[in-house]
């Protein structure tokens, strides 16, 4: 993958997590707060807990800091995947969101418009 192409699909993926977390404050009183600041978007809880999403250009790489540690996914041509084995981007974020919101919340891979692979 190119380096313009890994920013697209970064740049993507940030602004899915960003879309994902306005619809859950639409539909849910989970209230994250979600701050942008270049290739990085940071969700704050109210228990004051953070999970950290970065891009990392020069790997390729999406990098995510939540409690329940670091985790780096890699584009397979797909979907984000963990680089050690350990599932997909937005399950993770689905999973570890939830376990920080302390309430089941969800997290989808699909941008608006798009369809299923």
């Amino acid at each position: 993958m190119t380096d313009p192409e890994f920013m697209d699909r970064a740049e993507a993926l940030l602004r899915r997590i960003e879309s994902c977390c306005d619809r859950i404050n639409d539909e849910t009183d989970a209230d994250i707060d979600n701050q942008r600041v270049g290739g990085m978007v940071t969700l704050v809880f109210p228990s004051g807990t953070q999970i950290i999403v970065n891009t990392q250009k020069p790997l390729h790489e999406i990098w995510m800091a939540a409690k329940a540690g670091g985790f780096h996914y890699k584009f397979d041509g797909q979907k984000w995947m963990d680089t050690k084995g350990n599932g997909e981007f937005f399950a993770n974020l689905t999973q570890y969101a939830g376990e920080q919101a302390g309430r089941p919340l969800s997290f989808d891979n699909l941008d608006p418009g798009s369809s299923p692979a």
